[in-house]
């Protein structure tokens, strides 16, 4: 999470006096980036790409911890208590690394009390909707909510996708987006489950399946119904689909929200977690814990969202569509002037 700080410094050291920037922008979790920024005084802005709680700053928020949890998962009490030490060990090691690094190369700079907090005192960028319950940021910066971060107007998936739609329709008059992510793919097991679970419950849908390297394990699946690939256009399928289930990534959740699309939430881990709660307490999706899950609960979820989509996804559609890149650029230029 800190690699190479001193050649990064160097680097963009030398980057700026030979092309002088009048402003940067830098990834929250490039946290070696954000710390020769801070260093090197230079003017910048945070974009988010996770869940805003990535910018920890109430009391006893911790960088890894869930600021909440969805009802489907409860960790024990004791797990609970394991993973506060480990990220309040893990804050106050990654502190102390920065304020080294400071002292050592910068003494003139402030050095932070806490090294997850350190954003931009400018602009943060958050690829999030403006919902009111979420926790307090950092004070200083302007924050802007992007809503969404997926392109306007209509999306085209393509010829052959377009065919696959109609064919898929033809067997089954709703249909369902199925992807877990980049690495969550892996989890063969729970792709499986929640397909056959779905053509189990739901004879008139049927499923696309996003599987990543396991598409050619799960190619059996494939038939009249089924559409297993190794990678799908996911926002311009998103306009063609009735649900989606998806593990909880924060540009998942917010692609489902610009399309309106309902969503079954299955987190694993890190900021999925919080984003599986706000789907839930926001009305835009349901939430199973992913480790305990049978074909049947999850055909039946997906058969509810189906009969009866989440009584706030249409609010939350309205909410987003109504920022979005755009207008997030036209703030941040504004800002930055």
């Amino acid at each position: 999470m800190l690699a190479e700080p001193e050649r990064v410094l160097a680097q963009l050291r030398a980057m700026h006096a030979r092309h002088p920037a009048d402003w940067y922008v830098v990834d929250q979790l490039s946290y070696t980036v954000t710390l020769a920024l801070h260093c090197l005084d230079l003017p910048y802005v945070t974009f988010c790409p996770g869940h805003p709680s990535y910018l920890p700053a109430a009391p006893g928020a911790l960088f890894g911890v869930p600021y909440a949890w969805p009802q489907a998962v409860r960790p024990a009490a004791a797990d609970l208590q394991t993973l506060h030490g480990e990220a309040q060990a893990n804050d106050v090691s990654f502190t102390a690394l920065f304020a080294q690094f400071i002292t050592r190369h910068a003494p003139h700079r402030p050095v932070p009390s806490r090294a997850f907090t350190l954003c931009s005192p400018h602009a943060v960028v958050l690829n999030y909707p403006r919902l009111n319950w979420l926790p307090p940021r950092p004070e200083g910066p302007d924050y802007v909510f992007t809503g969404h971060l997926t392109p306007t107007g209509t999306l085209d998936p393509g010829p052959f996708w377009n065919s696959e739609v109609g064919r898929l329709r033809q067997a089954g008059r709703r249909l369902v987006l199925v992807a877990l992510g980049t690495f969550l793919s892996a989890r063969r097991d729970v792709l499986e489950s929640v397909t056959r679970g779905i053509l189990a419950e739901r004879p008139d849908t049927s499923v696309i399946v996003a599987a990543g390297d396991q598409a050619e394990a799960l190619a059996g699946l494939a038939g009249p119904r089924v559409a297993v690939a190794a990678t799908v256009p996911q926002q311009a399928l998103l306009h063609q689909v009735d649900a989606m289930v998806h593990h909880g990534g924060n540009n998942s959740f917010t692609e489902c929200l610009a399309a309106g699309v309902p969503a079954l939430v299955l987190p694993f881990s890190s900021d999925q977690f919080s984003v599986a709660h706000d789907a839930e307490r926001s009305g835009a999706g349901l939430c199973l814990d992913p480790h305990q899950l049978d074909s049947e609960r999850a055909g039946q979820a997906v058969s509810a969202l189906l009969n009866a989509p989440g009584r706030g996804l249409e609010e939350l559609r309205r909410h987003v569509r109504l920022h979005g890149p755009r207008r997030a650029a036209q703030r941040l230029t504004a800002l930055m002037a």
